[in-house]
């Protein structure tokens, strides 16, 4: 809409006929460019806004960390290679003979962790076979203590007969999904073993074969993908670290001017959804505003570590350990930090588990619904005192005229605002060329008014204040208006008191809004 005007500066071109002299006449052209009402209804509700008590009152709430048990450490690819033979130079195999029956342990080879039993929540076995015999060959493999709904893994998987040089071979993939594993070995004394069994029996309606000691079954075994939703034992010392920005691009149109926000505060809450012991550390809080100016935060807290107590519960429920962080103004500079009017905000982290060791004799778990958070929350009045806060923004336009038989000899724009907002602007309008060079500045014949000066609207129940404003663009400006490639739209913001006139704090009612009719008011010279 903001280009809708410039085009009716052409508008006025009209079909014409030769004629033996021109005719001349002038043209007033009046047309609506905005009609729009802003309010903060939108962020109503949306964990930035709420209303209480007939205000809007600031109800941040953002998440920088949210892990959970995949997040800390993860069941690397693996493949288990297995080779079966014979001790004996040959033996005779009838027909539906188990000729190979095998267990054995399975280092998993999980670094630091030392896990006693797992649920995947997703993960694949790939498991591929080879039949040296010259009759086919019937494998069974089981993942012994691994159940699902209280029924043993176990896989059948026939292999066509082979040679040696050319096996035969068979591939099965299957899903270990919601799958349950004990993880400790053959006797139950050991860590991060998976136990199988293998057994191989000869077709029974095949030949009797001779197996050698030359001859080699072999089982692969590949796990793949495996995330769990369930774990138990020693998961390490663990350590999560990190910076994380949160931009807020609208402060990047600030240009100077203060602000004065009552006394505020800000919570970072940390959660800890796991049944193992852990420490902290924010290590920094900033903001850093559109001119470079950066203010961190200052509090003893700020480098300092502090504990943080296991969950407790269950598969029934889990309730966090907590830790609360709050920084105000009668422990800190957070108030300074705010009114920096931050384009960016950054705030370090360091989340570590076990800082001890395995001071749990491998007992720590993690169940599905276990996250480990670090939040950021903020709620305070949405109250501010503004003192000639500035705020612009650069829009492209094309101004020329289209036709020489058309000349823009007054214009002007006319805005007539509504405003429920304790909030007065100033608006200055900037000219600039193709180099984004000033060329002319335009003021306003007035303010849009602070609704504090209004009176009480039988409709809504505010305070509502009515403004007239235009802005003239002189004969020098309709001149050289080819060369003007874009506009500046500069707004300074104050809060004024109606009785002394100064800048004072003002609370930002409920339904608060800002009503706008912006239109165009032009003469035109026409020749033809």
């Amino acid at each position: 809409m903001r280009n809708t005007f410039f085009t009716l500066l052409t508008f006025a071109v009209l079909l014409s006929s030769c004629k033996k002299e021109n005719t001349v006449w002038e043209t007033d052209w009046s047309a609506p460019i905005i009609n729009d009402t802003l309010s903060l209804k939108n962020w109503v509700n949306d964990s930035t806004l709420a209303s209480s008590g007939g205000y809007y009152v600031v109800d941040f709430n953002r998440t920088l960390l949210n892990a959970g048990v995949n997040d800390f450490f993860t069941i690397p690819d693996t493949i288990i290679k297995k080779n079966y033979g014979i001790a004996f130079a040959f033996i005779n195999v009838p027909p539906n003979y188990t000729f190979f029956n095998e267990q054995s342990e399975n280092d998993l080879a999980l670094k630091g962790v030392e896990l006693k039993q797992i649920i995947a929540k997703q993960g694949f076995l790939d498991i591929t076979v080879k039949n040296p015999v010259s009759t086919k060959a019937f494998f069974n493999v089981k993942l012994i203590g691994a159940t699902k709904n209280g029924v043993p893994f176990s896989q059948d998987i026939v292999a066509d007969a082979g040679t040696i040089a050319n096996p035969g071979v068979a591939n099965v993939t299957l899903d270990l999904s919601g799958y349950s594993i004990n993880l400790t070995g053959i006797n139950g004394d050991k860590r991060n073993r998976l136990t199988s069994k293998v057994t191989v029996t000869s077709d029974p309606n095949g030949p009797t074969i001779t197996l050698t000691n030359s001859h080699f079954i072999k089982v692969d075994v590949g796990i793949r993908g495996i995330e769990l939703d369930y774990a138990r034992g020693y998961f390490g010392n663990q350590i999560v670290s990190d910076t994380t920005d949160f931009m807020l691009d609208l402060m990047n149109l600030v240009q100077s001017g203060t602000v004065d926000f009552p006394a505020s505060s800000i919570k970072f809450v940390i959660e800890n959804g796991m049944k193992v012991g852990g420490r902290g550390l924010l290590s920094l809080f900033k903001s850093e505003n559109a001119w470079a100016n950066v203010v961190a935060l200052t509090h003893p807290q700020i480098g300092t570590p502090f504990m943080l107590n296991p969950a407790t519960g269950g598969w029934d429920g889990i309730n966090p350990g907590m830790k609360e962080l709050v920084f105000d103004g009668t422990n800190s500079n957070m108030e300074a930090v705010l009114e920096n009017l931050g384009k960016k905000y950054t705030a370090g982290y360091t989340v570590e588990l076990n800082p001890w060791g395995n001071i749990s004799a491998g007992s720590d778990e993690i169940y599905p619904s276990s996250r480990f958070k670090v939040k950021v929350v903020a709620t305070m009045p949405l109250k501010a005192g503004l003192d000639q806060l500035t705020i612009q923004d650069t829009f492209p336009v094309d101004l020329a005229q289209t036709s020489s038989n058309v000349r823009v000899t007054k214009g002007e724009l006319f805005l007539k605002a509504s405003n429920a907002f304790p909030i007065s602007a100033n608006v200055k309008l900037m000219l600039l060329d193709a180099n984004k060079n000033v060329l002319y500045s335009i003021n306003s014949s007035d303010i849009i008014q602070s609704a504090e000066y209004g009176a009480i609207d039988a409709v809504s129940g505010l305070k509502v204040n009515s403004s007239d404003v235009k802005w003239v663009l002189g004969t020098t400006v309709l001149a050289d208006l080819a060369a003007i490639k874009f506009i500046i739209v500069q707004s300074k913001f104050n809060t004024p008191n109606p009785s002394t006139g100064v800048n004072e704090q003002y609370q930002i009612p409920a339904g608060a809004f800002l009503s706008v009719k912006l239109k165009t008011r032009f003469t035109t010279e026409n020749q033809f």
